[in-house]
């Protein structure tokens, strides 16, 4: 049987990822952020109850689905279904059959839809990116300076930038709180020079935190990439919001970005 082609790229892209089997957890202090108020909901809205009966779990994290009776909750970009009475939970993803003998992937859409949410509720100024603003096509690349896929990324951006990609990076040191790749991402952020000094920490370089510089974004930002979906490095996210789990040369990904799909 053929897999199909979502699942086999799912298998192997990570082979150009830097990973770790499990993610350590963020600090709770250092992971907390700052929530836009959500609008009131109506105490006769049907997910009020359901989200009563699922613990942890509030109305806001609810949709209905286009099947009666189905709900989807949401976590980050997680996406699972529940019955209406709360009874059943449905692990996988959901998919529409079409006329036409096609299958849309249902949950790939809202995956990548809560990925563009989540990214739009940071600013670039918390970001470090390399390329011009009017580049044809931006992406967001969560990277580890210890990751030889990341640096084998950066060591191309020219090139990246040269075909109009502009890539902004957000910090994701996968072996978690306390450890050198996340006392390096921390030292980059507080350097005078952000960029110069990024590059020079992708080239090996030893790079000192300043005394005294204090709230960086990279608790925040590695607890963002774990809420995308990112359980690797480089953690590629589109335009669309599709999140590719590692790296891609330069010229497969702008083929990739102009619609070509990656080659199995």
């Amino acid at each position: 049987m053929k897999l199909p082609h979502g699942l086999l790229l799912t298998l192997l892209l990570p082979l150009c990822a830097c990973a770790k089997d499990a993610l350590p957890p963020v600090p709770p202090a250092a992971a907390a952020t700052q929530a836009a108020p959500a609008a009131p909901i109506d105490p006769r809205d049907p997910r009020v109850a359901l989200a009563a009966r699922i613990p942890g779990t509030k109305a806001e994290d609810l949709r209905a689905t286009p099947v009666p009776g189905i709900y989807e909750l949401t976590h980050g970009s997680d996406v699972t279904y529940v019955s209406a009475d709360g009874k059943y939970a449905f692990a996988g993803d959901m998919y529409r059959v079409t006329e036409k003998g096609e299958f849309p992937n249902l949950t790939e859409v809202r995956r990548r839809e809560l990925r563009l949410q989540l990214l739009g509720d940071v600013p670039e100024s918390q970001m470090i990116v390399f390329g011009p603003a009017n580049a044809k096509h931006t992406i967001t690349v969560f990277t580890d300076f210890d990751c030889p896929w990341c640096r084998r990324l950066h060591s191309q951006i020219a090139e990246y930038n040269k075909l109009g990609i502009r890539v902004r990076y957000m910090f994701f040191p996968r072996t978690g709180p306390n450890t050198e790749s996340w006392f390096k991402a921390e030292a980059v952020w507080c350097a005078k020079d952000r960029k110069a000094t990024f590059t020079r920490a992708k080239q090996g370089e030893d790079v000192a935190k300043p005394v005294g510089c204090t709230g960086t974004p990279v608790a925040r930002e590695y607890e963002l990439g774990r809420k995308v979906g990112v359980t690797g490095t480089p953690g590629l996210i589109m335009e669309s919001g599709e999140l590719i789990p590692g790296y891609l040369t330069p010229t497969v990904l702008l083929a990739h970005l102009n619609g070509a799909p990656l080659s199995d």
